[in-house]
C-alpha cells in the first residue's frame, strides 16, 4: 500500500508518516520506483506509534520501537514504559496531595459560610490536618505578619486581597 493509504487507515497523515521513518521508527521501508510501500506490519507499527503519542511518549523516547520484534527492542519499550509508570504513579500522588488540600480550604470556607463571618484567620481556623499528610492548609496571617510554610517548608503567600 501507499503512504496515503496508510496514513488513512491509522488515522493519521501523510506527512506524519513520513516524520515517523524521517526518524527511524517503521525502519526500513520499501520502495518501488519513487513510491514507499508500506505493508501491515506498518499499520501495525504506526498505530502502535499514535498510541504511545497519546500516552504521552515523545517520538525520541521511541527509538527502540524498530527493533521490536528483538529481545532488545522488547526490553528498551519495557523499560520505557515502566518508567513512564513510575511518572505517572508520582504525578497521582501529587494530585492526591493537592486535592487533600483543597478539601482543607473548602471545608474551612464551610466553616466560614456556616459562622457567616469574613473568611480571616483569628475568626476561621481550617479543621486540624489528618497526621500522615504531606502539607496542611494553614491560614494565612493578618497585615504584617510572616508568610506560614507547609510542612514541607514551602512559603505560603496570602492571595491580595480584595479593594
Amino acid at each position: 500500500m501507499r503512504i496515503g493509504e496508510l496514513a488513512r487507515r491509522t488515522g493519521t497523515t501523510p506527512k506524519a508518516v513520513r516524520l515517523y521513518e524521517a526518524r527511524g521508527l517503521l525502519g526500513t521501508v520499501t520502495r518501488s520506483g519513487t513510491y514507499r510501500q508500506y505493508g501491515e506490519g506498518d499499520v501495525a507499527r504506526v498505530q502502535l506509534i499514535r498510541h504511545a503519542q497519546a500516552l504521552g511518549f515523545r517520538l525520541a523516547e521511541l527509538e527502540g520501537l524498530p527493533r521490536i520484534d528483538s529481545t532488545a527492542g522488547w526490553e528498551s519499550m519495557a523499560q520505557l514504559i515502566a518508567q513512564r509508570r513510575a511518572a505517572v504513579a508520582l504525578e497521582r500522588a501529587r494530585l492526591a496531595a493537592l486535592d487533600a488540600q483543597l478539601a482543607l480550604l473548602e471545608a474551612e470556607l464551610h466553616t466560614c459560610d456556616a459562622q457567616a463571618a469574613a473568611p480571616a484567620p483569628h475568626v476561621c481556623i481550617a479543621p486540624p490536618v489528618r497526621a500522615g499528610s504531606q502539607a496542611a492548609l494553614q491560614p494565612f496571617p493578618s497585615q504584617g505578619a510572616t508568610a506560614p510554610t507547609s510542612a514541607a517548608g514551602i512559603t505560603q503567600h496570602p492571595a491580595t486581597p480584595a479593594t
